[in-house]
């Protein structure tokens, strides 16, 4: 099994738990010193996870946050910065919302940072969910945020992020590419017809790539530079795959889910899905091989100190801004009303503990939550410690401590 990091960055500071001083900087987001310290904290992480251990450090895309949480406008660009300070961790947006970029756009900075980090890149690939800001940067392709209802707005979401990812691909493996895509009113070149008037033409016909230019000179196909430094291209991934149709597009890709469901027996059974539909398309994984599982991890010496040091911070921000947004369903017990909503109030630790959507404890109880999903996926390829609540939350060392513990008594069982 190999171990990653999930940072969903937030800025020190922002939140309930430092209300008055969220309030004196409102909106946080847009205030430089905090900023700052925001970029010294996710960069003292990164170094960290890298040189104990950690395979992967992951971070999502999301914009006009201007609360402070979940601050990654740009991970691209942010993990080209931890690629410069790190040596071995793999560095993974997880994900790259695809209907908010041009794809062309989206496949050459993908392919520089893979270029930048000699082949540490694995790339996340998502729909977006949040419309705040999808359906502003996604308008160009009138893709509003995914809802995962099947509305009509959801399907144009889940077609153009189909589309966008094609024309990724066909940027990284083909020398030239020529390409008219209905779905996006998008063409490669444009005016399809040809590029008239391409002053360099005897340049390209002696240096360029072959098929660029049509016998009258003009542009009829373009080279999308550089290629990635993996042939074809780096691994994808998706998070956070819930939906039986994401599994289901995930297998025909070969992208690798990463799943956030709670139980143990939804991973095994989204797991067993996956594994079916990969073997349709030629690819006989074992269960839980090329599949990703993440949690909420807090350790300390024993139950209750993780308990006391993990659950006073990190239940009130995560009901108070990811619940609007249905999260708290993950919370759900058997014997709550199924006709009732998860109110705020039930997103407490305990709860989070009880439902595994957290493991929160000693080394040894942190063990037994991962061999739990071993004993339901024998063959799980990935495990990633969401570090929501912690950084930005609690102080800088015992975000450290808890990583070093988990990378010192937790990952040596599991390898």
């Amino acid at each position: 099994m190999k171990f990653a990091i999930f940072l969903n960055p937030q800025i020190p500071g922002s939140g309930y738990a430092a209300e008055e001083n969220a309030r004196a900087r409102r909106p946080i987001g847009r205030d430089t010193e905090s900023y700052q310290r925001l970029l010294h904290e996710v960069r003292e992480i990164a170094v960290h996870a890298d040189r104990i251990g950690f395979d992967a450090l992951m971070m999502t895309e999301h914009h006009f946050h201007s609360e402070g949480m979940e601050f990654s406008v740009n991970p691209l660009m942010f993990l080209t910065d931890l690629a410069a300070r790190t040596e071995r961790i793999l560095l993974a947006p997880l994900g790259l919302v695809l209907p908010a970029w041009d794809p062309i756009r989206a496949a050459e900075d993908v392919a520089l940072l893979d270029q930048f980090s000699k082949g540490r890149l694995r790339l996340g690939v998502a729909r977006g969910y949040q419309n705040r800001w999808m359906n502003v940067l996604g308008q160009r392709w009138h893709a509003a945020a995914a809802r995962s209802d099947g509305s009509s707005s959801d399907n144009r979401n889940f077609d153009v992020f189909g589309e966008v990812l094609k024309i990724m691909k066909m940027a990284w493996t083909q020398e030239t590419l020529r390409y008219k895509s209905d779905v996006l009113d998008y063409q490669v070149p444009y005016p399809f017809e040809g590029i008239e008037g391409w002053p360099a033409t005897e340049w390209t016909r002696t240096f360029g790539a072959p098929d660029e230019l049509d016998d009258e000179g003009r542009v009829q196909a373009v080279s999308v530079c550089p290629r990635p430094y993996q042939n074809p291209h780096p691994e994808l991934w998706q998070p956070f795959t819930i939906s039986d149709r994401s599994v289901i597009r995930a297998a025909q890709e070969d992208i690798m889910p990463w799943m956030f469901t709670p139980n143990p027996d939804d991973h095994a059974a989204k797991a067993k899905l996956y594994q079916e539909e990969s073997a349709k398309q030629g690819r006989d994984y074992k269960l839980g091989e090329h599949t990703g599982i993440l949690k909420i991890v807090g350790i300390a010496d024993t139950t209750e100190e993780a308990i006391n040091t993990y659950g006073k911070k990190i239940p009130k921000d995560f009901a108070a801004f990811f619940g609007p947004f249905g999260y708290l369903e993950v919370l759900r017990k058997k014997e709550d009303d199924r006709h009732e909503p998860i109110s705020p109030e039930k997103g407490d630790v305990r709860r989070m503990n009880d439902v595994e959507m957290a493991l929160f404890g000693s080394p040894d109880d942190v063990k037994r939550g991962i061999q739990r999903m071993l004993d339901r996926m024998p063959d799980l390829e990935w495990f990633g410690l969401y570090m929501q609540g912690q950084q930005g939350v609690l102080p800088l060392d015992t975000v450290k401590r808890n990583l070093e513990l988990f990378a010192t008594k937790v990952i040596p069982e599991f390898q």
